[in-house]
């Protein structure tokens, strides 16, 4: 059995495979929270009720994840359902490839102004890569249309105007704060690239499927 069988649409498809991966992302997305909790709660004592769902990027774009391993799993009946899948799928590719390689950058670009990483850094670089990789891997096996993608876009550029103009992006390495502006831009562009590696890896996996 070689090597590159273990990343083929046969094996990724696999219900145990579907379980494994759903577990572990279940545990990340709770433990993501949990990470957030502080800022989450910060958020609430302003009052600022409704600004709390932009607050956890990551451990959301692990929920889309994981919901849309579990409607693999169990696909649904109905033309409802299935538009609802295509959706999540969408928000769980452009937002985990989003946020998976956003942190990445941050955790380095902070430890290139100076800031110490400890082992919860690189246990963040592990899990957030590891979002990115899988998310593309299993473009695959989803179905969404251009539609749903243009709504994930929306929805994530919509997440990043709330964080920067309410204040609620992940928290910082301290050394960046100065270049908050440049962070930022680096947010929205990210945004778009990560809808454009969604669209191109639907659109090369439509095209493998057709041959």
């Amino acid at each position: 059995m070689s090597l590159s069988y273990f990343w083929s649409r046969e094996f990724i498809g696999k219900r145990p495979f579907l379980w494994l991966l759903l577990i572990c992302n279940v545990l990340g997305t709770i433990y993501g929270y949990i990470w957030y909790g502080h800022q989450i709660s910060d958020t609430v004592s302003r009052g600022q009720y409704w600004q709390v769902i932009f607050v956890p990027d990551s451990p959301t774009a692990s929920l889309f994840f994981s919901i849309a391993i579990l409607l693999l799993l169990y696909p649904p009946r109905t033309a409802l359902g299935a538009m609802v899948q295509q959706w999540i799928e969408a928000l769980a590719v452009v937002t985990s490839v989003k946020y998976g390689i956003w942190a990445v950058a941050i955790i380095f670009a902070g430890q290139a102004q100076g800031d110490v990483l400890v082992w919860q850094d690189w246990m963040l670089v592990v899990s957030h890569t590891a979002m990115a990789v899988e998310a593309l891997l299993f473009v695959r096996l989803f179905h969404y249309r251009w539609t749903a993608l243009t709504g994930a876009i929306a929805w994530t550029f919509l997440n990043d105007t709330v964080d920067y103009s309410y204040g609620v992006f992940p928290w910082l390495p301290g050394q960046l704060y100065d270049n908050l502006s440049a962070v930022e831009l680096f947010t929205y562009l990210l945004t778009l690239v990560s809808g454009l590696a969604a669209w191109l890896s639907r659109k090369y996996a439509l095209h493998k499927s057709s041959m």
